[in-house]
């Protein structure tokens, strides 16, 4: 019997165990606060699951940092979501909590037959049972889609080491540094994915660059592919050796056919930042550094919120109150931050609104910039929530709060101040009028505030870091926007490569790419039974009623109304309807279904074929299109609308990035069933995205101004009117007989003089000067 049935079949009994066990134990939330039930591990949930698992010697387990592949370790431990309905019986019925279980993903690579096998434990906080988590039918994580661990990283480092020895003269005379033994002149690596051309590969392309500050930017010229598939890493092997636009058998060839004075070598200049007329600039900084350069003539501090009488929000463990908004929410370790049973005026308006999938797909000269096409879940993209700083990443004033994950590691391991929570001034008013007499004065002035409550974190995965957002507004209105930044992905200079991007420096090329983010939206609006439609608008011609000589052309309401997930799938390429409707049954005082808006920004492009190889891994991008035209354009899904089902909970996975060709999860599949969408519980995949061409002022690192996108959840129809009445920001001023005006002001005036705001003033007159 090998050692992989002693595991599964350990737990399988458990499932018997499970089931006498289920209703044991609840979640042990927070006095009067039940969205305990949505939060994330503590450190000592996740050390009880960890010693749990460990005294199953049935799994043979080791730690995560034994510098092997060939082990059985744990890599990922989180919360496990409970279902659905029966988090609703629990918010809404008053039934009791569910139980409170973990995700634990184990890497059985210690048999003859290596697997990953994922398993629920509980009850937490006192876990005694585990049960098998099976993946979808059909489809399995097969042992070379597993991300690629620290363990494993070192043990490639070492490799890398061995393998370029042969090269050792050569990297010194070209690049002025080789891997190990090095002192101040290090080379290091990039990896890319999907690592090989078929499942069941880990054939991955790695970009040697030089070991400095941004060294993202920094390649050599060398890329080498290794064939590291083999739990024995003396079984792994340099496949191919590109340097400089050709390709070389081995390390070997490439040394032998230098000496022989058979390769075209470049030297590498001095990182050095250029001047406008491509001299070195008087102050020697390196280009891919952050060192100040340059005088833009400010000098003095900017301008900075406060909170004089402090924060306007409320926080209860991981449950938010502001302005009519009620939200719990957690960071997930896998694939990152998720708001659940948001609430405004104390009604859901969504029970989930989370991040799917970040996916950047490459172009290049280079193999590996040819090959890249990342999707970052598959690089632990909840997991690299590094510290925020107060006043750059988020206000001075913002809350901070700290992350647990437990991701490759052999316990959990603390993120300082990872999220923030802050309310911010928009800088416009949410909405303002001038209503004048048209005589030099006005009647009213009045105008609301533009405040809104922001809850972020930061994805920093390897050289991008991803900027997430959730926007509160005190008119209903919820945002999501990504905002992306850091370095570019980028590769060494060739005269072809510039067909695939721009030349960035000496020796760089920044290469072209389509960022995709993939969220998944699970609107409750007034309810769980809702229905999809759009409105657009189409002209009509009539005849004038008040002059029937006469024509009238005049916009008209276009309604439609879906009823099956197929046609809810947008594609590409196709105009994508204006108002994207989720009804509830229930109307508001007017006769107009309430009813919430999925408003997309967005500036995605086409970038694979459907159908086309790793296209599997991301489906969520593409949408149905004939067969003669697959190979011609991409269509894609800038909205899906499906039936909400348990099983397709989540769009991607962990395995999707290093098993495209064949994922555990395609999200095509849940529109294979072609469900019915009318008075049903829905869910919206929202895609949005933007293609990035690099450009130099994309150096030292691509700015965020620009490079945002989201999506909005706005009311329609949902209200008998603005909520954002009962805001208390609200400003309202008359003109009086005697010349003077009058203002309302809801708030009380600020005590103090430290930072205090100058009276506030308004006269509204107009005149001739």
């Amino acid at each position: 019997m090998g050692r992989e049935t002693l595991a599964l079949g350990w737990a399988g009994a458990a499932i018997l165990v499970l089931q006498t066990l289920a209703t044991a134990a609840g979640a042990p939330g927070h006095p009067g606060d039940k969205g305990g039930v949505f939060e994330d591990l503590s450190a000592q949930e996740l050390k009880a699951v960890h010693s749990f698992l460990w005294s199953q010697k049935e799994l043979r387990l080791e730690p995560s940092n034994t510098l092997t592949v060939a082990k059985n370790s744990v890599f990922l431990i989180e919360m496990l979501l409970p279902k659905k309905q029966h988090v609703l019986k629990f918010l809404d019925k008053g039934h009791r909590p569910p139980v409170r279980e973990a995700r634990a993903v184990i890497f059985f690579g210690a048999q003859e037959q290596p697997n990953i096998t994922e398993f629920a434990v509980g009850p937490l906080p006192r876990p005694r049972y585990l049960r098998h988590l099976p993946f979808r039918p059909r489809h399995q994580a097969s042992w070379a889609s597993r991300p690629v661990s620290k363990a494993e990283y070192s043990l490639l480092s070492h490799f890398l080491q061995e393998a370029t020895k042969p090269l050792h003269t050569f990297l010194m005379r070209t690049a002025g540094a080789v891997f190990g033994n090095c002192s101040q002149q290090c080379l290091t690596f990039t990896d890319v994915a999907p690592r090989g051309v078929a499942s069941g590969q880990r054939r991955s392309w790695f970009i040697l660059q030089r070991e400095i500050e941004g060294y993202f930017l920094h390649p050599t010229g060398m890329e080498l592919l290794l064939d590291h598939g083999s739990t024995n890493p003396r079984d792994w092997t340099v496949e191919r050796v590109w340097y400089n636009g050709r390709f070389y058998r081995s390390p070997a060839e490439l040394a032998k056919k230098y000496d022989n004075g058979e390769v075209d070598a470049v030297v590498l200049e001095d990182p050095l930042a250029k001047g406008k007329d491509g001299a070195s600039l008087p102050e020697a900084a390196l280009f891919s550094s952050y060192q100040l350069r340059g005088d833009l003539g400010v000098s003095k501090n900017g301008p900075r919120p406060v909170q004089p009488e402090g924060a306007r929000y409320s926080l209860d463990g991981h449950t938010v109150r502001y302005a009519g908004w009620s939200f719990s929410f957690r960071l997930r370790s896998s694939s990152g931050l998720q708001v659940l049973d948001v609430r405004f005026g104390g009604e859901r308006v969504a029970y989930e609104v989370s991040v799917q999938e970040a996916a950047a797909l490459y172009g290049g000269h280079t193999p590996a910039g040819m090959q890249t096409k990342y999707m970052d879940v598959g690089w632990g993209l909840g997991s690299v929530t590094h510290e925020l700083a107060p006043g750059i990443d988020c206000p001075e004033t913002a809350t901070f709060l700290d992350a647990l994950h437990y991701y490759d590691d052999d316990g959990p391991v603390l993120y300082p101040r990872a999220l923030c929570l802050f309310e911010m001034p928009t800088g416009v008013p949410i909405r303002r009028h001038f209503d004048s007499n048209f005589n030099g004065g006005f009647n009213f002035y009045a105008g609301l505030k533009g405040q809104a409550l922001v809850l972020r974190t930061t994805s920093t995965v390897y050289n991008y870091d991803y900027i997430w957002d959730f926007i509160f507004y005190p008119n209903g209105v919820m945002e999501a926007k990504m905002h992306a930044t850091g370095y570019i992905h980028a590769t060494f200079y060739t005269p072809e490569g510039l067909r695939h991007g721009t030349r960035l420096h000496t020796h760089l090329m920044g290469n072209m790419h389509t960022h995709l983010i993939h969220y998944r939206v699970d609107l409750d609006v007034a309810g769980t039974k809702n229905s999809f439609q759009t409105l657009q608008m189409k002209l009509e011609n009539i005849t004038n009623p008040w002059s029937p000589g006469h024509r009238v052309v005049q916009p008209a309401l276009q309604q439609m109304r879906y009823s099956q997930e197929r046609q809810a799938a947008f594609r590409f390429g196709h105009s994508l309807p204006k108002y994207l409707l989720f009804t509830s049954p229930k109307q508001n005082p007017w006769g107009h279904q309430r009813s919430y808006r999925v408003q997309i920004h967005s500036m995605a492009e086409q970038v694979l074929p459907p159908g086309w190889q790793e296209e599997q891994a991301v489906t969520w991008a593409r949408s149905p299109a004939p067969r003669v035209t697959r190979l011609l354009c991409l269509d894609r899904y800038p909205l899906a609308v499906t039936k909400y089902r348990e099983s397709e909970r989540h769009s991607s996975s962990i395995y999707n990035q290093n098993d495209p060709w064949d994922p555990p999860v395609v999200f095509e599949e849940f529109l294979h069933n072609n469900e019915n969408i009318e008075d049903e519980d829905l869910v919206a995949w929202v895609t949005v995205g933007f293609l990035h061409i690099p450009h130099a002022e994309d150096i030292p690192n691509t700015a965020t101004p620009g490079n945002s996108v989201g999506f909005l959840l706005r009311p329609f129809n949902f209200f008998p009117e603005d909520p954002s009445l009962a805001s208390r920001d609200l400003i309202i001023v008359r003109p009086l007989e005697n010349g003077s005006t009058y203002t309302q002001n809801w708030m009380p005036e600020e005590e103090g003089d430290c930072l205090k705001p100058p009276p506030f003033s308004y006269n509204g007159t107009y005149r001739l000067v």
